[in-house]
């Protein structure tokens, strides 16, 4: 591959924003340079920045059931969703497949192996071009899934695991009421099951959940898998993530819980839709609430990618910081949490060249370019 010029961008790195240029060679950045050249891509002014970095997106699930009862081909799923992350900028992806679920008749009780197949093929045959790595989240009240995980155990993506308790009156779901509009709205639960639905969630929850959440920290531990915790909701709930050897805490729902999280080293991981919306979707604490206290360390993009670089100027906006400090958030931050961080989530000479640009009139952030070891991906 020739080399490659990029000048008169505005290259947003760790310590300060530089107009400068930026060369590319063999997939790798080879030069970073304050000043213009002759030569290259004029970029005009534009920003570029590393390539995002997301350990948290259910969008597969969307690309795999656009409408209720429908399962598109699973491998043309897969591209979909892979086009959907290059389209957002994001060049490295922890897919979040889920282990379990709390209705028995979820695509999540017998879709998690064909989905992390078709990532893994879909990545040995050259079919994605967002480096893809496995986020394997672990519904505790699901009596396999330790079972499960453990076969996934030593796959060569695995790069985190979470432990999930969607269980109804804590954590995300302690307002039964949003819990009940959640699941009669996605799931269809009428009014009239409502209570026996309830009932067979506390049940299974007291039947498995403390067995697998045993054997899945021990799991991890024993791997050297990244563990995060999800939905920490008091200091109590933290404090065990803690003991367990957790790294993350995904989308803590209250100041104190984040608070004590942050206190003790764990990157706090929040949601770009909670940014963008002003608030929790479950009525639980606002994502710039903790930005505003200095809580945050990564944010996710949950169920819509495309919502993460207009997070990234609007924290930048409102905060009124500056976005190369902001964009370690969405970039470098995650790149560290698991372990990525010496090869990208930065712009640094040795490092890929994972990379986008972007254009901003004030009004809407537009990505013009998504560029993947150099190579052009959106």
């Amino acid at each position: 591959m020739a080399e490659q010029v990029y000048t008169n961008y505005r290259l947003q790195l760790c310590d300060q924003e530089l107009i400068g240029t930026l060369t590319v060679n063999e997939g790798q950045i080879v030069d970073i340079q304050p000043g213009t050249v002759a030569h290259g891509h004029d970029g005009e002014g534009q920003y570029l920045m590393p390539g995002l970095v997301e350990l948290h997106t259910d969008n597969f699930e969307q690309r795999m059931s656009p409408r209720p009862k429908v399962r598109w081909p699973m491998e043309m799923a897969a591209v979909y969703h892979d086009r959907d992350l290059a389209a957002a900028g994001i060049t490295t992806v922890c897919d979040a497949i889920a282990v379990g679920d709390i209705t028995p008749d979820s695509m999540r009780m017998t879709q998690f192996d064909p989905m992390i197949q078709s990532i893994y093929q879909g990545r040995q045959a050259g079919r994605l071009v967002v480096d893809h790595y496995l986020h394997l989240r672990c519904e505790l009240g699901y009596d396999k899934v330790h079972e499960v995980t453990a076969t996934y155990a030593e796959h060569p993506l695995l790069r985190l695991i979470s432990l999930m308790d969607h269980t109804p009156g804590q954590r995300q779901f302690a307002k039964i009421d949003k819990y009940k509009e959640y699941y009669q709205g996605k799931h269809g639960v009428t009014e009239e099951q409502m209570e026996g639905f309830i009932r067979d969630r506390l049940e299974a929850q007291q039947r498995h959940a403390e067995e697998n959440r045993h054997n899945l920290v021990e799991l991890a531990r024993s791997h050297q898998v990244c563990l995060a915790s999800h939905d920490d909701a008091t200091v109590e709930h933290v404090q065990m993530a803690i003991e367990e050897g957790a790294h993350i805490s995904e989308f803590p729902t209250t100041l104190d819980a984040a608070k004590e999280a942050h206190a003790h080293g764990l990157q706090v991981l929040m949601g770009s839709p909670n940014l963008i919306l002003g608030g929790s979707h479950s009525g639980n604490v606002s994502a710039m609430e903790l930005i505003a206290h200095g809580l945050v360390d990564v944010i996710s993009s949950d169920y819509v990618p495309q919502s993460l670089v207009q997070a990234m100027f609007l924290i930048a906006d409102q905060q009124s910081l500056p976005l190369n400090q902001v964009m370690k958030l969405f970039t470098l931050n995650p790149a560290e949490a698991i372990g990525l961080a010496s090869d990208r989530g930065s712009l640094e000479v040795g490092k890929r060249a994972d990379f986008i640009t972007l254009h901003h009139d004030g009004v809407a952030p537009r990505l013009t370019g998504v560029f993947s070891q150099g190579q052009r991906i959106a």
